[in-house]
């Protein structure tokens, strides 16, 4: 099939968008194809070209691009524009282009299917294209009044319907943004995703702790079609290519702004949940605490009603049944949880209700430490610092003393009813120090510069920090009251 894609261009060329000419349009389209193309990069076919507008956007945003166009002098203006991007451009047909058996992750196509006398034949060929879980990303439209041109969104979603695994769609005409001006005719885009190879497989969640002392951040859900009007900890899933790591970064910097670091988060807890009548999935939860990546703040306002923290003692009852699950799990220790619902079970949480999270090992190691000291104000200023740096939440506090936990453990201070003269002398038989780990010595060094001033001074320092062996990265520090703690950076 030979098409005259001239004709195209001419059709198109008195309109702003035509060439993405204008920073607005730009943007627009820019902005749509972020939602529309994968968020890792992949290999993109553009058919029917043009000038390669749509190409540069998709190259820009890292993916690998190849563009097809039977006008040699758009495809000429396609590679002067792409240049310096990882793409080709070739003079072809969009029904046969010439790719030789190659195979794609998108194929993308901008008001090319009105001028084809077979769309749905195209369409199936096009799909032979896609590997497995590819996408066909389609802007179409209906032109005119009198006589009108294109396709109306309900044929293509028929035939693309026996076909597509999901299918998206959306109307383009209200956005003037688009198109530089109003437009009053239909123009729409469809995206449609193909089966991927079948066999088992779960979603993988990703969800973030982000603490304060001893409060979570939680966020209100609206809009999502699922758990609206609940509370959740900030959230997502796992792109295709994507680590669990990197995807909550990525989430956390989406959802409420922060621009977290993989030395700022700590893999928590594994969660393997079933919501009512659904697949099981994997949640995989993550800690950082707050002052890493900025003051959060909601960056998705249509998703999310609202921010608040809550303490993770007593978090509310108006949340997602197994965040719930997951977050009670964590406060208790517990680093592996099965939360299963059957079918009729709300996704609500419910006090006393059915999926609560179940451990799948029981607790081991240390239960708690307990430190009796002569001043309690002073000890909860210093220790109080220190122990939430390394992740331990505030669980407790009476007239005298304090509790923090971490996991399964916790510390507690408490003042001594029964006194003596003199400081904590470690040398003595009792306690001689407590250690603990940290996760970098970058973040060891920080600790030590900032312990000054919060009552900690540094023990050995012509030695540090390798006062415990060379092969040995650690500070020594000690309080006001003559207790001892040994930081130890992970290798």
């Amino acid at each position: 099939m030979t098409i005259d894609w001239d004709i195209e261009a001419a059709t198109f060329d008195d309109e702003p968008d035509h060439g993405l000419r204008d920073e607005v349009v730009r943007d627009a389209w820019a902005r749509r194809l972020r939602d529309w193309l994968p968020r890792t990069a992949g290999d993109v076919l553009d058919l029917g070209c043009g000038t390669g507008s749509l190409s540069l956007l998709a190259a820009e945003r890292g993916h690998r691009v190849t563009a097809v166009d039977l006008s040699p002098n758009m495809v000429e203006l396609a590679r002067e524009k792409l240049s310096g991007h990882a793409a080709e451009v070739l003079v072809g047909d969009a029904w046969e282009p010439p790719v030789e058996g190659r195979r794609f992750d998108v194929v993308l196509a901008r008001h090319v299917l009105w001028m084809v006398p077979d769309p749905e034949a195209v369409l199936r060929h096009w799909c032979g294209l896609l590997r497995p879980g590819g996408r066909l990303v389609l802007v179409e439209g209906v032109w005119g009044v009198t006589n009108p041109n294109g396709i109306p969104m309900d044929r293509l979603i028929s035939a693309l319907t026996p076909v597509a695994a999901h299918l998206h769609s959306e109307r383009l005409s209200g956005d003037e943004r688009l198109w530089g001006r109003k437009v009053e005719d239909e123009r729409y885009a469809v995206v449609a995703s193909l089966p991927a190879p079948r066999r088992h497989k779960e979603v993988v969640d990703v969800h973030l702790i982000l603490r304060r002392g001893d409060e979570i951040l939680l966020a209100r859900r609206a809009n999502t079609g699922y758990g609206d009007g609940l509370f959740n900890v900030p959230s997502g899933h796992v792109e295709p290519g994507e680590d669990v790591r990197t995807a909550v970064i990525r989430e956390a910097h989406e959802e409420i702004g922060l621009t977290l670091t993989p030395d700022d988060v700590s893999a928590e807890l594994v969660l393997q949940h079933r919501g009512p009548g659904e697949e099981p999935r994997i949640g995989w939860f993550f800690e950082a605490r707050y002052g890493k990546g900025g003051e959060p703040f909601n960056a998705e306002p249509d998703k999310c009603a609202e921010l608040t923290w809550h303490k993770a003692s007593t978090l509310p009852d108006d949340m997602v049944a197994y965040c719930r699950a997951a977050l009670e799990a964590w406060h208790a220790g517990e680093r592996f949880v099965l939360h299963w619902q059957e079918e009729g079970d709300g996704v609500a949480y419910e006090r006393g209700g059915a999926g609560r999270g179940v451990g799948l090992a029981p607790a081991q190691g240390t239960h708690h430490v307990e430190l009796w000291v002569p001043d309690f104000p002073a000890a909860e200023a210093s220790w109080g610092w220190l122990l939430g740096e390394l992740g331990h939440v505030r669980e407790q506090r009476w007239e005298h003393g304090g509790s923090w936990r971490r996991d399964a453990a916790y510390v507690v201070l408490e003042q001594s009813p029964d006194m003596r003269d003199g400081a904590h002398d470690r040398l003595l038989p009792g306690l001689n120090h407590l250690v603990f780990h940290v996760a970098s010595a970058a973040e060891l060094d920080r600790l030590v510069t900032e312990a000054p001033e919060h009552g900690w001074s540094l023990l050995f320092p012509e030695r540090h920090p390798f006062a415990g062996g060379a092969e040995h990265y650690a500070a020594y520090l000690e309080d006001g009251a003559g207790f001892e703690v040994e930081l130890v950076a992970e290798s």
